[in-house]
Formats: C-alpha cells, structure tokens, sequence
C-alpha cells in the first residue's frame, strides 16, 4: 500500500452476483474494505459519504444503467472516483463515461492487479480531493473574519498589488495598509505574504462584503 487505506471503502456496482463477491474477496485480500452493490439504486441506498471511496461500476445492468447511475451522482452530490467495468463491445459505452468523469475502464476479464492498483490510485485522489474540501472550508472561515476593508485589501495583495498602489487606490496612508495587512495575516493564519497567497491557489475564495 502506497498510503493509508483504512476508512476507505471500495463500492462494487454489479447486478452479477458471482461478479461482486469475487471482487470483495479480491480487495479483502489486500486489506481494502469493499461493499457490494447488485444495482445502482442499492448503491445510492448504501453510500455513506464518511470517509476517501471509490466506485467500481458495470455499465450494462438491467434498470439503472451505468450511465445513468453516474447522471445521477452529481444530484446526491456524491463525487467518488468511478472506475469502469466493461464487457466485449461496450467500450463506446466506456468512453461515455470517461465523458462523463470516470477515471479509467477494463474490459471483462482484467488483471487483477491492474484493477487494484487503479483502485488505489482512486482511492489516493479521493484522499486528497476530501483534504482539499477540508482546507478549503477553513480558509472560508478565516476569511469571514476579515472585516469589509481588510478583503478589500486582502484582494489587491492577491493580485500582486504594492502597499503604496494600495495605499493610492483605497485613499488610505501606506501606515493603514500596513495595519490591514498585519491584521490580514493574523487573521488568515499566515506567516507572510507569499504564504498568503500560496493559500488561494487552488481554491478560489469570494472576498466581496
């Protein structure tokens, strides 16, 4: 295992019995908790967004197709990573999906350990997606500290913006936005202006009032 695995949970989305047991002992072999599904409405019954997980989906499945499973993800507000399963002439299919989000397909039969390695390898994105999410809510926080003048000029810092062009622009003394930007930081948690800035990289924040 490359990380932690555990609280991880591996969804397999098969109406095939046989299918769905062979991959859980598959993944209980390697220490991945799995759970089968029979059709994508069990899946949606059974989901618990409490941890990293990934989806193994069979595309072609009497009711809900695998299609039309993923269509509805979004809706449940459900974002795992889905990896394909395929049978011999489905693979259009399966490039609809990767339109669609999926993060690769096999075809029936595969390697195993090709499987298992593209699992982990999902299931290590959704680790890091989750953490995304995590920081990303603690930066709306701080943020709502900041009082209307402080984002105002939290945003031109962003922007690469001077304290004497800040200073000109809000009509403010140089002294004042040096205030604002010590405050700004305090408030933010960083310890300088690149570390500032290194926060909003990936995760655009609103810094209207």
């Amino acid at each position: 295992m490359k990380f932690d695995t555990s609280g991880c949970v591996v969804y397999i989305v098969d109406d095939d019995p046989s299918i769905g047991k062979s991959l859980k002992l598959l993944f209980d072999s390697v220490g991945l908790k799995a759970h089968s599904c029979g059709s994508g409405q069990a899946f949606l019954d059974a989901f618990e967004p409490s941890g990293p997980a990934c989806m193994i989906l069979d595309i072609r499945m009497p009711g809900m197709s695998g299609l039309e499973l993923m269509d509805k993800l979004p809706g449940r507000k459900i974002s795992v990573p889905v990896i394909i399963l395929t049978g011999h002439g489905d693979v259009r299919m399966a490039v609809q999906a990767m339109q669609k989000g999926a993060v690769d397909f096999f075809e029936k039969p595969f390697r195993d350990q090709e499987l298992i390695d593209c699992v982990q390898k999902a299931l290590e994105a959704d680790v890091k997606a989750l953490e995304a999410k995590v920081q990303g809510r603690r930066l709306d926080k701080r943020v709502d500290r900041l009082t209307p003048r402080e984002r105002e000029v939290l945003g031109l810092v962003l922007n690469g913006i001077s304290n004497k062009k800040i200073a000109e622009s809000l009509g403010l003394s140089p002294k004042t936005v040096e205030v604002h930007r010590s405050h700004i930081l305090q408030k933010m948690q960083a310890n300088s202006a690149v570390h500032l800035v290194s926060m909003f990289l990936t995760k655009p924040v609103a810094l209207s009032s």
